[in-house]
């Protein structure tokens, strides 16, 4: 049985129902479930907590007075407040409009409002900080100041770039966006330009400027703000803790309307939020806080744990509840996860969890070293690949990095693999151009369907979205190539298969339903799921899981990051490291680079948080073979399987620029062979007589033409014009595979002879 600290401080008990003014309550909009097919609402509040485990069910019954959930990575704490908040509704002790649960994204909102209203808890905000204190400075903004409150700016950057010109002070596009950060932190962190460069010195923070120059520019940005009449996030928080703090009419409006508030991922609240939580509620004390110090990963945000480490130091008569059972992860990651959190230092590695894993036994992660990045996210594609065929959904895998510069070596191999992807952290779904006008269409055919001829042989629902969004470029096949043709054609390609899940959990539905589906995810940013490999930066992917995991890049300089130098920095790329771990259920792959490029010195060494975890690791952490590519299977605590045989990879020379002679290091370079802004001397004639050739090889194999050869593979073939295999197999991006299946046709075309020839010499 795992350990659980459980205090009960007497039966559950809430507020008396308060009356709701309706006119500045945060909307009364639900947002869409987590999953579209929808399980029967518990017809009691005591089925509310059938299913729960003892410490799960300890939360959703301690209702009165301060709560502090500790929760480990997949222990289901957004189960437990869910059903805490809504076992209060359903028993009567709690008023709907009377509970306040925030957390840090719109996504997490929008889930937490699905799983309430599946649990028949109608009526219950679930709301980011900003978003919460936005609706309140909306409506009170006119009475406490008056006039309307001032237009919020959505980017900081165009501004600070002004107040850059105004000091007359240059910055390139990393110093404008490192300087942008540093105005957040301050603000967050209540640091006032006057203040910046002590509280910068004093958090350790390393300043993209001299700190007086950082200073004299979030000055000048202030000023900026308000000869403009804007604000910016930020200031939605503060003006609103300015708004309670100074009239205490309107703090006693809003906690009269609030009176029970559940905050989530407590561990990454700021200063500045957590005084706006004070201010929420005022000396009462029904508060519950979700946490796990092991997974604080954003104090560059100015995030910090001590919150909720210090919880049951500012409220002494806490009820504390420790979530360890781990229902996401098999003993294995578990076990790995558990060995990083051992070697942690510091104050949150004081009050780390062991985890417990609820899971069957499954695979032992697998640790692969490689010669280099460009061999690594090779390693990885055709793995992947593999896992597809094997029938592992792409949807259920993703490969995780450290920093976004990453990711356009891994988009490259996963294209040449023929495995669609998609990319985390981009442009949100619902903003996309070729979405909004898709819900426009769909709107459009739900209002006056029944005159449109293209529906007329289109029997139900999916049909009837196929036929519609054909008219904005959706195909039965994907388009080829991985550029902005196929995100467009993957974004039409999500709603399509939302449709089909919809009309599976909603028998008879119709166009006008799923709009309004589509409208509530719009509301809360609750995407579709896209049917691709998941690719994502680290701490992009918290609060995310899948069934397979690439943590890649684990070497020393990238886990942790050349930037991180003291002890707190460090143990934080530890706990980054361990969010990347919990996030697989059933598989997991670790791989690092011992050179950057091909050729490049092997002077790197994997990461010293492995060091005691992967098998064969010594004192220095050092593993593997020192120049060749090799696996090892296995898992701290057990005897490693056998190593599978890999095929070593020569040592290869630095490739070079065949225009310029300089050495590449970018993946699409490579690719060509060549600088991007060298000039090219490609045969023309013979680009399109390839790119013809790969589209009859495309429809012939049922499979979409960048998966035969990228363009950026043709246009190197047509810059080279190979005449024999050897030449040919130099191209990056052939391969041995692609030079026997397509080898002998592609030197026929470069040769000028028909391709026809070539299959039938009769």
């Amino acid at each position: 049985m795992p350990a659980a600290s459980v205090r009960l401080r007497g039966p559950p008990c809430g507020q008396p129902a308060h009356p709701s003014p309706a006119t500045w309550q945060h909307g009364r909009v639900t947002a869409a479930t987590h999953s579209t097919l929808f399980p029967r609402v518990p017809d009691s509040a005591d089925a509310v907590l059938e299913g729960l485990d003892p410490e799960q069910r300890a939360v959703a019954t301690a209702l009165h007075g301060p709560v502090c959930v500790l929760a480990g990575a997949g222990t289901g704490k957004t189960r437990a407040i869910t059903h805490r908040i809504a076992y209060g509704v359903r028993a009567g002790l709690l008023q709907p409009s009377s509970v306040l649960a925030v957390t840090f994204t719109n996504r997490a909102a929008g889930e937490m409002r699905g799983r309430l209203r599946q649990l028949g808890a109608v009526g219950v905000q679930a709301r980011t900080f900003h978003s919460a204190a936005l609706r309140q400075l909306q409506y009170f903004w006119p009475k406490a100041v008056g006039g309307s409150l001032p237009r919020l700016v959505d980017r900081k950057v165009p501004l600070v770039a002004d107040a850059a010109a105004v000091c007359r002070i240059r910055l390139d596009r990393g110093e404008l966006r490192d300087v942008t950060a540093e105005i957040e932190w301050s603000k967050v962190t209540q640091t006032v330009p006057a203040d910046y460069a002590a509280a910068a010195a004093k958090a350790g923070r390393e300043t993209p400027r001299d700190p007086a120059e950082v200073a004299q520019l979030y000055s000048a940005y202030e000023d900026l703000k308000r000869e403009r009449a804007v604000i910016d996030f930020e200031d939605v928080l503060l003006l609103t803790v300015a708004v309670l703090q100074d009239r205490q009419d309107i703090a006693e409006q809003v906690r009269a309307q609030y009176q029970h508030f559940v905050v989530d991922e407590y561990q990454d609240v700021s200063p500045l939020q957590q005084r706006l939580l004070e201010l929420w509620l005022g000396d009462r004390e029904n508060l519950c806080v979700v946490g796990d110090a092991s997974q604080t990963i954003y104090s560059f945000t100015g995030a910090t744990p001590d919150h909720l480490l210090d919880f049951r130091a500012r409220h002494p008569g806490a009820t504390v509840v420790k979530l360890v059972r781990d229902y996401r992860s098999t003993p294995q990651v578990v076990r790995l996860a558990n060995g990083l959190l051992a070697q942690a230092r510091g104050r949150a590695a004081d009050h780390r969890l062991e985890l417990i894993s609820q899971r069957p036994a499954g695979s032992e992660p697998v640790f692969t070293e490689y010669t280099d990045e460009p061999a690594e996210a090779e390693g990885a594609a055709r793995r992947i690949r593999e896992l597809i065929d094997a029938g592992v959904p792409a949807g259920e895998i993703a490969v995780l990095f450290r920093t976004n510069a990453q990711s356009e070596t891994y988009e490259q191999a996963l294209a040449d693999a023929g495995v669609p992807y998609q990319l985390r952290g981009a442009e949100r779904f619902f903003d996309r151009p070729e979405v909004r006008r898709a819900i426009v269409a769909l709107r459009a055919a739900a209002r006056f369907g029944g005159n449109d001829a293209l529906l007329d042989d289109a029997p139900d629902l999916p049909s009837q979205v196929r036929a519609v969004l054909s008219g904005e470029g959706w195909t039965a096949q994907p388009p080829a190539g991985s550029g902005a043709v196929r995100e467009r054609w993957e974004s039409l390609a999500a709603l399509v298969h939302l449709a089909q899940d919809f009309a599976a959990a909603r028998g008879g539905a119709t166009l006008a339903d799923l709009v309004a589906e589509l409208d509530e995810r719009a509301g809360a940013q609750h995407a579709p799921t896209v049917q691709g490999v998941t690719l994502a930066s680290l701490h992009s992917a918290k609060g995310l899981e899948w069934d397979v995991v690439f943590l890649v890049g684990v070497a020393e300089g990238m886990m942790p990051i050349t930037y991180a130098k003291t002890d707190e920095q460090i143990e934080e790329e530890r706990r980054l490291l361990y969010v990347g771990v919990t996030r697989a259920r059933e598989r997991l792959h670790l791989s690092w680079a011992l050179s950057r490029s091909p050729g490049g010195r092997p002077n790197r060494r994997p990461s010293r948080f492995l060091t005691g975890l992967r098998p064969g690791s010594g004192a220095t952490g050092r593993g593997g073979a020192g120049g060749g590519a090799g696996v090892e299977r296995g898992s701290f605590g057990a005897v490693p399987a056998p190593a599978a045989p890999v095929p070593r990879r020569g040592r290869r020379s630095p490739a070079r620029c065949r225009v310029c002679g300089r050495t590449l290091t970018d993946a699409g370079e490579m690719k060509l062979m060549r600088c991007e802004d060298c000039p090219s001397d490609m045969d023309e004639g013979l680009y399109e007589r390839l790119r013809e050739w790969r589209a009859d090889q495309a429809r012939r194999s049922g499979q979409p033409a960048f998966c035969v050869f990228t363009d950026k593979t043709l246009i190197a073939i047509a810059e080279t014009v190979p005449d024999d295999e050897h030449g040919l197999a130099r191209i990056p991006g052939v391969g041995m595979r692609k030079l026997g299946r397509y080898g002998a046709e592609v030197l026929a075309i470069c040769a000028g002879r028909e391709v026809a020839d070539e299959r039938d010499p009769d």
